[in-house]
């Protein structure tokens, strides 16, 4: 992991939380039982460059949480382009409503509550971006039943790909969790419909492009 003064270095040198989102990271530290699940500012920031950097016409994001990350993505989009997000806990629901209306973003987000293994087959979208943080059990899942919706050239981004370095556990010595962080791990690794690489930011991002049709596997 990451030395703690490095990270206080990198978040010095990288540009200021936007104010809407530091007053939610605020809140969600005072009110959440795990406020760790917060996306937060390095991670909130590259988020948000990347979708500057992609222009999305559509994201899916899986796992909002109180809506920092949802936030951060939906900076991105294009004028006429739409953020759906899912959420499982429905108690977030009013944090969620109260940020994405104080970002100016409600009618940017479409905010789905409930399983999103049952709720990703119903979107009739194509994604341009995805990010995907949510149950680590269920990564796989999620991947499957995204991929083949994701648009040749899109990106999908999954946080906690390293979880606290515990991937690296004899696979018999893994919790549930920890089995499918690495289950996705392989899948993805060995998956030639996409190219990827492990970032070892924060806790670890897998950054997977889908490739295009016409691109050969190197």
């Amino acid at each position: 992991m990451i030395h703690e003064e490095v990270l206080e270095y990198a978040e010095k040198h990288t540009s200021p939380e936007l104010p809407v989102l530091a007053k939610l990271n605020r809140e969600t530290h005072i009110t959440q039982v795990y406020p760790r699940m917060l996306a937060g500012h390095l991670q909130g920031t590259f988020l948000r460059l990347i979708s500057h950097l992609c222009r999305p016409a559509r994201i899916l994001e899986v796992g909002t949480f109180t809506g920092y990350s949802t936030i951060a993505l939906a900076s991105g989009l294009r004028e006429s382009g739409i953020l759906h997000t899912i959420e499982v806990n429905p108690e977030l629901e009013n944090i969620i409503r109260k940020y994405l209306k104080e970002a100016g973003m409600e009618d940017k987000v479409i905010l789905h509550l409930g399983d999103a293994v049952k709720v990703i087959p119903e979107l009739d979208e194509e994604w341009d971006l995805v990010f995907l943080d949510a149950d680590k059990p269920n990564y796989l899942n999620y991947f499957n039943r995204i991929l083949p919706r994701l648009k040749p050239g899109g990106f999908l981004l999954a946080d906690n790909a390293l979880w606290d370095g515990k991937v690296l556990l004899d696979p018999q010595k893994m919790d549930r969790d920890t089995r499918g962080i690495a289950a996705f791990n392989e899948a993805v690794q060995n998956d030639n419909r996409v190219e990827n690489l492990l970032l070892p930011f924060r806790d670890g991002i897998m950054m997977v492009r889908k490739r295009s049709w016409s691109q050969p596997t190197l």
